[in-house]
Protein backbone atom coordinates (compact mmCIF):
# COMPACT_ATOMS: atom_id res chain seq x y z
CA UNK A 1 0.00 0.00 0.00
CA UNK A 2 1.36 3.11 -0.92
CA UNK A 3 2.22 5.59 1.86
CA UNK A 4 2.35 9.49 2.78
CA UNK A 5 4.70 10.58 4.94
CA UNK A 6 3.20 14.12 7.57
CA UNK A 7 6.59 16.00 7.71
CA UNK A 8 7.51 19.43 9.15
CA UNK A 9 9.36 21.07 11.74
CA UNK A 10 8.79 20.92 15.31
CA UNK A 11 5.92 21.58 16.58
CA UNK A 12 3.41 22.79 13.99
CA UNK A 13 0.95 20.30 14.30
CA UNK A 14 1.84 17.25 12.80
CA UNK A 15 1.16 14.61 15.59
CA UNK A 16 -1.79 16.51 16.22
CA UNK A 17 -2.87 16.13 12.52
CA UNK A 18 -2.05 12.45 12.27
CA UNK A 19 -4.26 11.47 15.65
CA UNK A 20 -7.03 13.85 13.42
CA UNK A 21 -6.37 12.16 10.15
CA UNK A 22 -6.32 8.26 11.56
CA UNK A 23 -8.91 9.26 14.64
CA UNK A 24 -6.56 7.27 17.02
CA UNK A 25 -4.07 8.74 19.91
CA UNK A 26 -1.22 6.77 18.80
CA UNK A 27 1.11 10.00 17.99
CA UNK A 28 1.85 12.04 21.30
CA UNK A 29 1.47 15.54 20.43
CA UNK A 30 3.52 17.73 23.11
CA UNK A 31 4.95 21.74 23.24
CA UNK A 32 8.08 20.51 23.28
CA UNK A 33 10.71 19.45 19.81
CA UNK A 34 11.37 15.79 18.97
CA UNK A 35 8.00 14.44 20.68
CA UNK A 36 8.11 12.07 17.75
CA UNK A 37 10.99 9.61 17.23
CA UNK A 38 9.62 6.36 15.58
CA UNK A 39 7.19 7.43 13.04
CA UNK A 40 3.52 6.56 13.58
CA UNK A 41 1.97 4.37 11.13
CA UNK A 42 -1.94 4.55 10.35
CA UNK A 43 -4.73 3.67 7.68
CA UNK A 44 -6.66 6.27 6.65
CA UNK A 45 -10.69 6.01 5.12
CA UNK A 46 -10.20 8.00 2.36
CA UNK A 47 -13.59 9.86 2.30
CA UNK A 48 -16.25 9.00 -0.68
CA UNK A 49 -19.40 10.38 -0.50
CA UNK A 50 -20.67 8.24 -3.67
CA UNK A 51 -20.89 5.22 -1.30
CA UNK A 52 -23.66 6.57 0.57
CA UNK A 53 -26.03 7.37 -2.76
CA UNK A 54 -24.77 4.40 -4.49
CA UNK A 55 -26.34 2.21 -1.29
CA UNK A 56 -29.63 3.67 -1.64
CA UNK A 57 -29.64 2.61 -5.41
CA UNK A 58 -28.92 -1.17 -4.79
CA UNK A 59 -30.31 -1.33 -1.30
CA UNK A 60 -26.87 -2.50 -0.08
CA UNK A 61 -26.29 -3.28 3.66
CA UNK A 62 -22.82 -2.19 4.12
CA UNK A 63 -20.70 0.32 2.56
CA UNK A 64 -16.77 -0.39 2.70
CA UNK A 65 -14.62 2.80 1.71
CA UNK A 66 -10.94 2.65 0.11
CA UNK A 67 -8.08 3.50 2.30
CA UNK A 68 -4.67 4.32 2.41
CA UNK A 69 -1.66 5.01 5.01
CA UNK A 70 -0.09 8.06 6.90
CA UNK A 71 3.60 7.81 8.74
CA UNK A 72 3.74 10.50 11.16
CA UNK A 73 7.99 11.42 10.96
CA UNK A 74 10.00 13.34 13.52
CA UNK A 75 10.18 16.88 12.77
CA UNK A 76 13.33 17.86 11.41
CA UNK A 77 15.80 21.06 12.21
CA UNK A 78 18.22 22.78 9.36
CA UNK A 79 21.21 20.54 9.10
CA UNK A 80 19.39 17.32 9.40
CA UNK A 81 21.23 16.30 5.50
CA UNK A 82 24.18 16.56 8.00
CA UNK A 83 22.73 14.41 11.01
CA UNK A 84 21.32 17.62 12.72
CA UNK A 85 18.59 16.61 15.30
CA UNK A 86 16.74 13.27 14.19
CA UNK A 87 18.11 14.28 10.84
CA UNK A 88 19.47 10.97 9.63
CA UNK A 89 16.21 9.10 10.89
CA UNK A 90 14.05 11.73 9.23
CA UNK A 91 15.28 11.20 5.79
CA UNK A 92 15.42 7.51 6.04
CA UNK A 93 11.90 7.34 7.12
CA UNK A 94 10.68 9.97 4.53
CA UNK A 95 12.71 8.15 1.73
CA UNK A 96 10.03 4.68 2.73
CA UNK A 97 6.90 6.90 1.76
CA UNK A 98 5.43 7.85 -1.72
CA UNK A 99 4.66 11.44 -0.80
CA UNK A 100 4.89 14.12 1.20
CA UNK A 101 2.52 15.97 3.42
CA UNK A 102 4.49 19.14 4.46
CA UNK A 103 2.47 20.86 7.66
CA UNK A 104 3.09 24.49 7.88
CA UNK A 105 2.61 26.59 10.95
CA UNK A 106 0.19 29.17 9.69
CA UNK A 107 -0.76 30.72 13.05
CA UNK A 108 0.34 32.45 15.90
CA UNK A 109 0.01 31.74 19.64
CA UNK A 110 2.65 32.82 22.53
CA UNK A 111 2.06 29.26 24.19
CA UNK A 112 3.17 27.23 21.41
CA UNK A 113 6.59 27.44 20.92
CA UNK A 114 8.08 27.81 17.23
CA UNK A 115 11.67 26.22 16.86
CA UNK A 116 12.76 29.34 15.06
CA UNK A 117 11.15 31.86 17.72
CA UNK A 118 9.04 33.05 15.05
CA UNK A 119 6.04 32.06 12.72
CA UNK A 120 7.56 32.20 9.13
CA UNK A 121 5.67 29.60 6.42
CA UNK A 122 7.84 30.43 3.65
CA UNK A 123 11.14 29.90 5.51
CA UNK A 124 9.87 27.04 7.14
CA UNK A 125 9.24 25.31 3.49
CA UNK A 126 12.34 26.43 2.51
CA UNK A 127 14.57 25.03 4.99
CA UNK A 128 12.58 21.62 4.89
CA UNK A 129 13.21 22.25 0.74
CA UNK A 130 16.58 22.76 1.30
CA UNK A 131 17.83 19.67 3.77
CA UNK A 132 15.76 17.22 0.99
CA UNK A 133 17.15 18.71 -1.67
CA UNK A 134 20.98 18.62 0.14
CA UNK A 135 20.73 14.88 1.39
CA UNK A 136 19.57 14.06 -2.72
CA UNK A 137 22.57 15.88 -3.58
CA UNK A 138 25.09 14.10 -1.12
CA UNK A 139 23.49 10.91 -2.45
CA UNK A 140 24.33 11.80 -5.95
CA UNK A 141 27.76 12.35 -5.19
CA UNK A 142 28.52 9.47 -3.96
CA UNK A 143 26.16 7.46 -6.74
CA UNK A 144 27.66 9.14 -9.34
CA UNK A 145 31.57 8.39 -7.83
CA UNK A 146 30.65 4.67 -7.63
CA UNK A 147 29.31 5.04 -11.45
CA UNK A 148 32.34 6.85 -12.26
CA UNK A 149 34.86 4.22 -13.55
CA UNK A 150 31.99 1.50 -14.99
CA UNK A 151 31.06 4.47 -16.93
CA UNK A 152 34.45 5.23 -18.51
CA UNK A 153 34.64 0.87 -19.42
CA UNK A 154 31.74 1.20 -21.56
CA UNK A 155 29.53 -0.12 -19.03
CA UNK A 156 26.32 1.66 -21.09
CA UNK A 157 23.65 1.63 -17.67
CA UNK A 158 26.70 3.62 -15.62
CA UNK A 159 27.16 5.68 -18.50
CA UNK A 160 23.79 6.89 -18.81
CA UNK A 161 23.45 7.10 -15.07
CA UNK A 162 26.60 9.58 -14.69
CA UNK A 163 25.01 11.61 -17.53
CA UNK A 164 21.76 11.96 -15.92
CA UNK A 165 23.38 12.79 -12.37
CA UNK A 166 25.32 15.44 -14.24
CA UNK A 167 21.77 17.20 -15.27
CA UNK A 168 20.15 16.72 -11.77
CA UNK A 169 23.11 17.57 -9.76
CA UNK A 170 23.00 21.70 -11.46
CA UNK A 171 19.20 21.68 -11.17
CA UNK A 172 19.56 20.90 -7.62
CA UNK A 173 22.21 23.10 -6.96
CA UNK A 174 20.17 26.24 -8.10
CA UNK A 175 17.63 24.91 -5.10
CA UNK A 176 15.26 23.68 -7.44
CA UNK A 177 13.71 19.93 -6.43
CA UNK A 178 14.42 17.29 -8.21
CA UNK A 179 10.63 16.74 -8.66
CA UNK A 180 10.40 19.59 -10.96
CA UNK A 181 12.65 18.65 -14.11
CA UNK A 182 11.08 17.04 -17.21
CA UNK A 183 11.91 13.50 -18.58
CA UNK A 184 11.71 11.18 -21.35
CA UNK A 185 10.12 7.91 -20.01
CA UNK A 186 13.20 6.26 -20.08
CA UNK A 187 15.03 8.56 -18.39
CA UNK A 188 12.45 8.68 -15.85
CA UNK A 189 12.51 5.00 -15.09
CA UNK A 190 16.62 5.36 -14.12
CA UNK A 191 16.01 8.52 -11.99
CA UNK A 192 13.50 7.10 -10.06
CA UNK A 193 16.27 4.03 -8.99
CA UNK A 194 17.84 7.24 -7.74
CA UNK A 195 15.39 7.54 -4.25
CA UNK A 196 15.47 11.27 -4.11
CA UNK A 197 13.66 12.75 -1.48
CA UNK A 198 13.12 16.24 -3.41
CA UNK A 199 11.54 14.32 -6.47
CA UNK A 200 8.51 12.59 -4.20
CA UNK A 201 5.28 14.99 -4.73
CA UNK A 202 3.93 17.21 -1.85
CA UNK A 203 0.90 18.66 -0.46
CA UNK A 204 0.87 21.36 1.50
CA UNK A 205 -1.36 21.70 4.66
CA UNK A 206 -1.34 24.93 6.21
CA UNK A 207 -2.40 25.06 9.87
CA UNK A 208 -4.42 27.55 11.27
CA UNK A 209 -5.90 28.78 14.28
CA UNK A 210 -9.87 28.15 15.41
CA UNK A 211 -10.38 32.06 15.08
CA UNK A 212 -9.28 31.59 10.94
CA UNK A 213 -10.42 28.63 10.08
CA UNK A 214 -13.53 29.47 8.67
CA UNK A 215 -12.02 32.55 6.63
CA UNK A 216 -9.17 30.50 5.64
CA UNK A 217 -11.62 27.68 4.39
CA UNK A 218 -14.01 30.43 2.43
CA UNK A 219 -11.29 32.25 1.03
CA UNK A 220 -7.84 31.31 1.71
CA UNK A 221 -6.19 34.12 0.07
CA UNK A 222 -8.05 35.89 2.63
CA UNK A 223 -5.37 34.67 5.26
CA UNK A 224 -1.81 36.24 4.63
CA UNK A 225 -0.04 33.47 5.78
CA UNK A 226 -2.37 30.93 4.13
CA UNK A 227 -2.02 33.18 1.04
CA UNK A 228 2.12 32.94 1.02
CA UNK A 229 2.13 29.02 0.91
CA UNK A 230 -0.99 28.92 -1.77
CA UNK A 231 1.87 31.34 -4.33
CA UNK A 232 4.70 29.74 -3.05
CA UNK A 233 3.26 25.71 -3.44
CA UNK A 234 1.89 26.91 -7.12
CA UNK A 235 4.87 28.85 -8.27
CA UNK A 236 7.60 26.40 -6.94
CA UNK A 237 6.16 23.18 -7.62
CA UNK A 238 2.59 23.66 -8.82
CA UNK A 239 1.42 21.73 -5.64
CA UNK A 240 -1.27 22.34 -3.73
CA UNK A 241 -2.09 23.70 -0.38
CA UNK A 242 -5.04 22.66 1.99
CA UNK A 243 -6.49 24.40 4.84
CA UNK A 244 -6.86 22.40 8.40
CA UNK A 245 -6.55 22.90 11.81
CA UNK A 246 -5.30 20.33 13.46
CA UNK A 247 -6.87 20.94 17.01
CA UNK A 248 -9.87 21.20 15.72
CA UNK A 249 -9.56 18.49 13.41
CA UNK A 250 -8.57 16.25 16.94
CA UNK A 251 -11.39 17.58 18.36
CA UNK A 252 -13.49 16.06 15.71
CA UNK A 253 -11.88 12.82 15.19
CA UNK A 254 -14.00 12.27 18.85
CA UNK A 255 -17.20 12.90 18.25
CA UNK A 256 -19.68 11.50 16.01
CA UNK A 257 -20.34 11.69 12.49
CA UNK A 258 -23.71 13.94 13.28
CA UNK A 259 -22.39 15.78 15.75
CA UNK A 260 -19.04 16.65 14.47
CA UNK A 261 -20.81 18.46 10.84
CA UNK A 262 -23.17 20.29 13.48
CA UNK A 263 -20.15 22.02 15.22
CA UNK A 264 -18.65 22.43 11.76
CA UNK A 265 -21.45 24.20 10.22
CA UNK A 266 -21.54 26.40 13.97
CA UNK A 267 -17.94 27.26 12.74
CA UNK A 268 -19.14 28.29 9.50
CA UNK A 269 -16.86 25.80 7.64
CA UNK A 270 -18.66 23.06 5.37
CA UNK A 271 -16.36 20.24 5.05
CA UNK A 272 -13.43 19.00 7.80
CA UNK A 273 -10.40 20.14 6.30
CA UNK A 274 -8.73 16.46 6.98
CA UNK A 275 -11.42 15.24 4.63
CA UNK A 276 -9.96 17.60 1.82
CA UNK A 277 -6.65 16.38 2.72
CA UNK A 278 -7.10 12.96 2.49
CA UNK A 279 -8.68 13.07 -0.80
CA UNK A 280 -5.65 15.28 -2.11
CA UNK A 281 -2.95 12.74 -0.68
CA UNK A 282 -5.18 10.08 -2.71
CA UNK A 283 -4.84 11.55 -5.80
CA UNK A 284 -1.56 13.00 -5.48
CA UNK A 285 -0.19 9.23 -5.18
CA UNK A 286 -2.05 8.57 -8.87
CA UNK A 287 -4.66 6.64 -7.00
CA UNK A 288 -8.23 6.45 -7.82
CA UNK A 289 -11.24 4.82 -7.46
CA UNK A 290 -13.95 2.39 -9.11
CA UNK A 291 -17.19 1.40 -7.39
CA UNK A 292 -18.75 -1.70 -7.06
CA UNK A 293 -22.45 -2.11 -5.49
CA UNK A 294 -25.15 -4.64 -5.18
CA UNK A 295 -27.42 -5.65 -2.07
CA UNK A 296 -24.73 -7.23 -0.13
CA UNK A 297 -22.55 -4.15 -0.26
CA UNK A 298 -21.18 -1.07 -1.99
CA UNK A 299 -17.51 -0.74 -2.42
CA UNK A 300 -14.95 1.68 -3.26
CA UNK A 301 -11.70 -0.21 -4.90
CA UNK A 302 -8.42 1.31 -4.88
CA UNK A 303 -6.40 1.46 -8.59
CA UNK A 304 -3.32 3.36 -9.96
CA UNK A 305 -4.30 5.92 -12.52
CA UNK A 306 -4.00 3.98 -16.17
CA UNK A 307 -4.86 1.13 -15.03
CA UNK A 308 -6.82 -1.11 -17.42
CA UNK A 309 -9.73 -3.09 -16.58
CA UNK A 310 -8.65 -6.46 -16.67
CA UNK A 311 -6.23 -4.69 -13.69
CA UNK A 312 -9.15 -3.34 -12.05
CA UNK A 313 -10.46 -6.44 -11.92
CA UNK A 314 -7.57 -8.12 -10.33
CA UNK A 315 -8.00 -5.76 -7.36
CA UNK A 316 -10.69 -7.78 -5.87
CA UNK A 317 -9.09 -11.13 -7.12
CA UNK A 318 -6.67 -12.09 -8.81
CA UNK A 319 -9.06 -15.17 -10.79
CA UNK A 320 -10.67 -11.83 -12.15
CA UNK A 321 -7.89 -10.53 -13.53
CA UNK A 322 -6.70 -14.36 -14.74
CA UNK A 323 -10.22 -15.14 -15.81
CA UNK A 324 -11.21 -11.74 -17.48
CA UNK A 325 -13.76 -12.25 -19.94
CA UNK A 326 -15.17 -8.67 -20.16
CA UNK A 327 -16.67 -5.33 -18.16
CA UNK A 328 -19.96 -4.01 -17.70
CA UNK A 329 -19.48 0.01 -16.96
CA UNK A 330 -21.52 2.65 -15.99
CA UNK A 331 -20.19 6.01 -14.84
CA UNK A 332 -21.18 7.06 -11.27
CA UNK A 333 -22.60 10.32 -12.23
CA UNK A 334 -24.96 8.61 -15.16
CA UNK A 335 -26.28 6.25 -12.57
CA UNK A 336 -27.28 8.28 -10.38
CA UNK A 337 -28.90 10.38 -12.81
CA UNK A 338 -30.69 7.35 -14.47
CA UNK A 339 -31.85 6.45 -10.75
CA UNK A 340 -31.56 2.79 -11.38
CA UNK A 341 -29.00 0.58 -12.95
CA UNK A 342 -32.37 -0.48 -15.62
CA UNK A 343 -32.66 2.81 -16.73
CA UNK A 344 -29.35 3.20 -17.23
CA UNK A 345 -29.15 0.64 -19.18
CA UNK A 346 -32.27 1.73 -20.96
CA UNK A 347 -30.93 4.96 -21.62
CA UNK A 348 -27.80 3.49 -22.96
CA UNK A 349 -25.15 4.84 -20.44
CA UNK A 350 -24.34 0.86 -19.70
CA UNK A 351 -21.30 -0.45 -21.58
CA UNK A 352 -19.52 -3.73 -22.12
CA UNK A 353 -15.60 -2.63 -21.80
CA UNK A 354 -12.97 -5.33 -23.07
CA UNK A 355 -9.15 -5.64 -21.83
CA UNK A 356 -8.09 -2.41 -22.98
CA UNK A 357 -10.49 -0.03 -21.64
CA UNK A 358 -8.74 2.11 -19.00
CA UNK A 359 -10.98 2.64 -16.29
CA UNK A 360 -12.01 5.72 -15.16
CA UNK A 361 -12.36 7.49 -11.23
CA UNK A 362 -15.93 6.87 -10.47
CA UNK A 363 -16.48 3.95 -13.04
CA UNK A 364 -19.18 1.39 -11.19
CA UNK A 365 -18.53 -1.94 -12.67
CA UNK A 366 -19.39 -5.65 -12.58
CA UNK A 367 -16.98 -7.88 -14.30
CA UNK A 368 -17.54 -11.03 -15.96
CA UNK A 369 -14.70 -13.74 -15.91
CA UNK A 370 -14.15 -17.51 -16.64
CA UNK A 371 -11.51 -19.75 -14.74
Amino acid sequence: MLKAGIVGLPNVGKSTLFNAVTRTRKAEAANYPFCTIDPNVGMVTVPDERLAVLSKISGSQKLVPTAIEFVDIAGLVEGASEGAGLGNKFLANIRETDAIVQVVRCFENDDIIHELGSVDPIRDIEIINAELILADMSALEKRRSSREKKAKSGDKESKKEVELIDIIMPHLDAGKPALTLEWSTEDAEVVKGFFLLSSKRTIYACNVSEAELAAATENPDSVDLVAQVRKFAAEHSGAEAVVISAQIEEELSDMPTEEAAEFLAEMGVKDSGVSSLIRGVYHLLGLRTYLTTGVQETRAWTITEGDKAPAAAGVIHTDFERGFIAAEVVHYDDLVAAGTKVAAKTAGKVRIEGKEYVVKDGDVIEFRFNV
